[in-house]
C-alpha cells in the first residue's frame, strides 16, 4: 500500500521536474487503430472491459472563426492497453456503443469540451467521470490537472509537451511522440481512478456495482533512469 497522507503537499513546478518521470505503457501495448476491421479485431476485448481512461485530440485551429472539425484522435485505455482511434464516420459509429454504455466508465481530465464535440456527431457521453473535481479533500478547492495529479498522489513528473498537444492530430501517420503522449493521456487517468478509488475518494454518486474494481494498490512505475 502507498504510504500516502491527504495532508501531503502538492510538489511544485521546480519540485516536479525533479521527481522521476513517470513510465508510460510500452509500445506493444499500444494499439493505433485505423479501420473498421481493426476495431471488430478488438471488440470483445472492450466489450469486456469495465474501465477506461479517456481523452480527445483535435488538430488546433489557429485562425479567427475557423470551427474545429474534431475529435481527430480518441484515446481508450485499460490497465494492460491503450486504443488509440484515428477518427473516421465508421469508426466513431463503432465507438458510439462504448460512449453511451452505462455500464462501462470512461475517466478522464479536462472533458468539459468533449461532451461538446461528441453531441454535435452524434454521440451521448454517459458515465464519463471528470476526475479534476475529486481532490478537495486534500484541500484544493479548483480542479486538478493531470500533471499534479501524478505528482501528488504518486510523486512522478507527468511530461507534458506543449509542441506535441498543439501537432497536427489529424495526420494520417502519427509520430512515435504523439502516440505516446496520447496513450498516457488515457492510461494515467486510469491509475488516478484505482488509487481515488482506494482512498474512498470518489463521490458516492458513482453506482457501486461499477465500483467493483480492483481494489489493489497502484505500481506506477518511473523512469530513475531519465
Amino acid at each position: 500500500m502507498n504510504n500516502f497522507s491527504l495532508h501531503q503537499v502538492l510538489p511544485s513546478k521546480e519540485q516536479i521536474q525533479q521527481l522521476p518521470v513517470f513510465q508510460n505503457l510500452p509500445l506493444q501495448q499500444i494499439q493505433v487503430i485505423h479501420s473498421l476491421q481493426q476495431c471488430h479485431a478488438i471488440e470483445q476485448e472492450l466489450k469486456t472491459c469495465t474501465l477506461f481512461g479517456f481523452d480527445t485530440e483535435s488538430k488546433p485551429t489557429f485562425n479567427k472563426g475557423e470551427v474545429s472539425t474534431g475529435p481527430h484522435l480518441i484515446q481508450l485505455a485499460s490497465r494492460d492497453q491503450a486504443y488509440l482511434f484515428q477518427i473516421n464516420p465508421s469508426i466513431l459509429e463503432f465507438l458510439k456503443a462504448i460512449f453511451e454504455n452505462k455500464n462501462q466508465m470512461k475517466v478522464g481530465f479536462g472533458l468539459k469540451n468533449d461532451a461538446h464535440l461528441f453531441r454535435k456527431k452524434g454521440i451521448e457521453l454517459h458515465n464519463v467521470i471528470e476526475l479534476s473535481k475529486f481532490f478537495s479533500a486534500f484541500g484544493f478547492s479548483n480542479p486538478m490537472g493531470l500533471k499534479n495529479a501524478m505528482a501528488l498522489l504518486f510523486q512522478v513528473n507527468f511530461p507534458k509537451s506543449k509542441k506535441i498537444s498543439t501537432s497536427n492530430w489529424a495526420r494520417k501517420i502519427l509520430t512515435p511522440h504523439q502516440i505516446e503522449y496520447a496513450a498516457a493521456d488515457a492510461y494515467a487517468p486510469v491509475l488516478v481512478f484505482e488509487e481515488l478509488l482506494r482512498l474512498d475518494l470518489l463521490p458516492k454518486s458513482i453506482p457501486s456495482h461499477l465500483l467493483k474494481l480492483s481494489m489493489q494498490p497502484n505500481t506506477i512505475k518511473a523512469e530513475t533512469d531519465a
